[in-house]
């Protein structure tokens, strides 16, 4: 069985206003990857592309260890995925969604899809045009989690959830990737969530790959540096990956924090969250 469930080479899509560019990353797996980035980083296009919802401008990208585009058919029963809106029917019922269901997907399964309907006390007979946006979210899990997919991708599927449907939603994420066959490629503007249940995180900017780590890595290493003008002036630029000047302090993006501790000991160096290297990026100075 291939190691990587994804992989991704060099892939460019060339909107004309907008380009996703060179991006290249995989994902194996066992492995939740969260994939970050501001609106209009190209999250959204590296999912489609994967989708296969539009046509990349050039790159590889590759499925369960085969090329997306020429199994594209085989491959769309493996893959179950959940968005921030809800495309299913209105006026259907959850018991009619799955009658539905069950001619689209070859392995569909009503007796699991009963136990997530149940599970999430969605009843089977109650107009979907009914349900909160909580419910319809489940709803999609449901869905997604009932025929046979190995990979799951989120698009914003917990945007607008309160923290309790969200952890509910972590909780079936950390489920799903327990036996190491699956894996899960979920982008999200809540990097807490990530930080909770990420293995590894993708950060898109301007259409770019800034980095894919270890979640663990990043959280555990990474640190703002807090320091006066003149202290600013007195740091090597060559450990800083951004910075931004404040009303009374200059504040630093270092890769290591345990090192820029020992080297700026008259600094303050803190951890920095997830939120805190995305905003650095987007909204920080760099050499």
């Amino acid at each position: 069985m291939e190691e990587n469930i994804l992989e991704i080479r060099h892939l460019t899509k060339d909107y004309g206003a907008f380009r996703l560019e060179d991006v290249s990353f995989s994902l194996p797996r066992g492995v939740i990857m969260g994939l970050i980035g501001e609106n209009g980083a190209g999250k959204s296009t590296t999912i489609n592309c994967i989708l296969g919802e539009v046509e990349k401008t050039s790159g590889e990208i590759a499925l369960f260890g085969q090329d997306q585009a020429a199994w594209e058919r085989e491959n769309k029963g493996r893959i179950g995925v959940v968005f921030d809106e809800n495309h299913f029917p209105d006026l259907f019922t959850p018991r009619e969604l799955g009658q539905v269901m069950a001619g689209v997907y070859p392995r569909w399964d009503g007796g699991t899809y009963r136990q997530f309907l149940t599970r999430f006390s969605l009843s089977e007979d109650q107009k979907i045009k009914d349900f909160s946006k909580g419910m319809k979210v489940k709803l999609a899990f449901a869905v997604a989690l009932s025929h046979g997919a190995e990979l799951l991708i989120l698009d914003e599927a917990t945007s607008g959830l309160d923290p309790i449907v969200r952890d509910e939603v972590l909780d079936l994420l950390r489920d799903f990737v327990q036996d190491e066959d699956h894996a899960v490629l979920v982008s999200s503007h809540i990097t807490s969530d990530l930080e909770k249940v990420a293995d590894y995180i993708t950060f898109l900017h301007q259409g770019k790959l800034v980095f894919t780590l270890e979640k663990d890595v990043l959280v555990d290493q990474y640190g703002i540096l807090h320091c006066g003008a003149a202290g600013f002036d007195a740091l090597d630029r060559a450990d800083l990956l951004a910075w931004r000047r404040e009303e009374f302090q200059y504040t630093a993006l270092v890769a290591d924090r345990f090192q820029a501790e020992k080297k700026y000991p008259q600094a303050l160096v803190t951890p920095a969250a997830i939120e805190d290297v995305m905003l650095f990026y987007v909204k920080g100075e760099r050499t």
